[in-house]
């Protein structure tokens, strides 16, 4: 899957400049769209602006072994079309390692450690606020991208800046390295990587001192409200049940309680219709409506 979504990306020029409407302080830290990889299909605008009916920025974060573009291929041009100003970032990546794509088609990221990703993520949110002019902004993530916001929020300050934060099957809690290794067919040329450069997958392993980290605080901090949304056929982030967060202002979600023939797994949650569905209610409550299958 994960190859045929990468096939025919362009990675737009690293000479690419921020558009000058922005205010100059703000334009000299703007990553150009594309510095890394391409961005998706209506993310990055920096000239959007929220409207009244859509006031918070989304910004996306991906997974491991992943990048902004192969990510959020369907996403944000959802988001888009719906009238969000939609922003994605690349991060974690390891340079001499996966600048060249370690055999993929685009570079990946989300190797480094997560505190290390989780300061680009608070680095991030303060450029597209700053360039907005909003004063929150909401974060979608999948996988890692859907758990190292939370160490953002917990640790670095991300919690009067985020109104909400939906993980699509995020790694809460950890998983097991079995789990992590099944990422392997979707990313050939990666399996070396696991086991030595890849921080992040450490990082995720259930009882690593980075998750004794995040278990010393509450899974949530007050004034941000969750949504996780998970598959029970699950084969990465593994029991998925311990993607679930526990707070005041959290909402669980299984794609299967919606669409019991659904058998999307890990990598495909990001592009379910049905899991997607869910996502859009989450970042807008007021105007829910029924998720079924498709």
């Amino acid at each position: 899957m994960a190859g045929a979504l990468l096939a025919g990306a362009t990675a737009a020029p690293a000479s690419a400049s921020p558009t000058p409407s922005v205010a100059p302080a703000v334009a000299a830290e703007l990553p150009p769209d594309g510095d890394t990889v391409a961005s998706p299909p209506g993310a990055n605008d920096w000239n959007c602006r929220p409207g009244a009916a859509h006031p918070r920025p989304v910004v996306l974060v991906h997974g491991t072994f992943a990048n902004r573009y192969e990510n959020w291929l369907t996403l944000s041009p959802l988001l888009k079309g719906l009238g969000y100003c939609v922003f994605a970032l690349d991060y974690g990546t390891v340079p001499g390692v996966t600048s060249s794509g370690s055999g993929l088609l685009l570079p990946i990221g989300g190797l480094g450690p997560v505190p290390e990703s989780a300061a680009q993520l608070a680095r991030f949110v303060d450029l597209v606020r700053n360039a907005t002019g909003a004063a929150e902004v909401d974060i979608v993530g999948h996988s890692q991208g859907g758990m190292l916001p939370n160490y953002y929020l917990k640790f670095l300050g991300g919690a009067s800046k985020v109104g909400r934060l939906v993980g699509l099957a995020p790694s809460n809690h950890g998983t097991t390295l079995d789990g992590i290794t099944n990422l392997v067919p979707y990313f050939p040329g990666v399996a070396d990587l696991i086991y030595t450069v890849c921080q992040a997958c450490r990082d995720q392993a259930v009882g690593s001192g980075f998750n004794k980290v995040m278990a010393s605080r509450p899974d949530t901090v007050p004034g941000v409200s969750y949504t996780v949304v998970s598959t029970v056929f699950d084969e990465v982030v593994t029991p998925w049940r311990t993607q679930f967060l526990s707070g005041p202002d959290v909402d669980n979600e299984v794609v299967q309680q919606h669409c019991p023939v659904s058998l999307v797994e890990h990598v495909g949650i990001a592009f379910s219709p049905t899991a997607l569905h869910l996502v859009t209610n989450a970042l807008d409550p007021e105007h829910a409506t029924p998720v079924l299958c498709g």
